[in-house]
Formats: structure tokens, C-alpha cells, sequence
């Protein structure tokens, strides 16, 4: 399976002229089968994504990974918590009725109010 991962590869410079996208699907198929195979390439491969974050999550989408999808859903669900505790947050009012809550009553001159 990696001589025709490397065989693919090789192979792609002579089908990349083609109309079509032939040789971007022969490209990542050969190299979908050395990243299944080998131990040194799965190596590479990590080290890559770690320079190149969002290099490496298009790869990884591109080659149909399990990890992307499993980042992809953790990273949708920290951002509907993150903005459902923004929502749930109390935002300051805009007349300063909160600040004159926190003062009990008083009045803060508008010096005091700067920060």
C-alpha cells in the first residue's frame, strides 16, 4: 500500500495537466495511504500540523481524518458555551443605574467614574 501511495504521488506531476482536478485527488490519495501506513510520514505529519495550525485542519479535513471531526466538535462546543455564559452575563446598563446601585444611592461625580 505505500509503493502505490508513493506511486500516486509520483504519478501526479504527469496528470496534474489534465483538465480537471485529477491531480489533486491523485496527490491526496497517495498520500492519505503513506499517512496510514507508515509510522515515520503519521510523524512528519503531526510535527507539520503543529507549525502550521490551520494548515494542518485543512488537511485534515481534506483527508477525511476522525481527529478533524472530533476537533471541529469541540471547538463548536466551547464557543456555544462561551456564548451562552456571555448572554447569561449581566451587561452594565447604559444610564449608570448600576453604578449608582453599587454606591447605594449616592451619586458619583464623573470623576470618580474614570478609570
Amino acid at each position: 500500500m505505500v509503493a502505490a501511495g508513493f506511486l500516486l504521488i509520483a504519478v501526479t506531476p504527469v496528470v496534474g495537466p489534465i483538465p480537471g482536478p485529477g491531480g489533486l485527488i491523485t496527490f491526496g490519495a497517495g498520500l492519505s495511504l503513506i499517512l496510514k501506513y507508515t509510522g515515520w510520514a503519521k510523524r512528519l505529519y503531526v510535527r507539520f500540523k503543529r507549525r502550521h495550525p490551520n494548515k494542518g485542519r485543512w488537511t485534515d479535513w481534506s483527508l477525511r481524518r476522525p481527529s478533524a471531526r472530533r476537533r471541529e466538535e469541540r471547538t463548536r462546543r466551547e464557543t456555544e458555551e462561551t456564548q451562552a455564559a456571555e448572554l447569561t452575563s449581566t451587561a452594565p446598563s447604559p444610564n449608570g443605574t448600576d453604578q449608582q446601585a453599587a454606591s447605594r444611592g449616592r451619586f458619583l461625580s464623573d470623576d470618580s467614574t474614570r478609570e
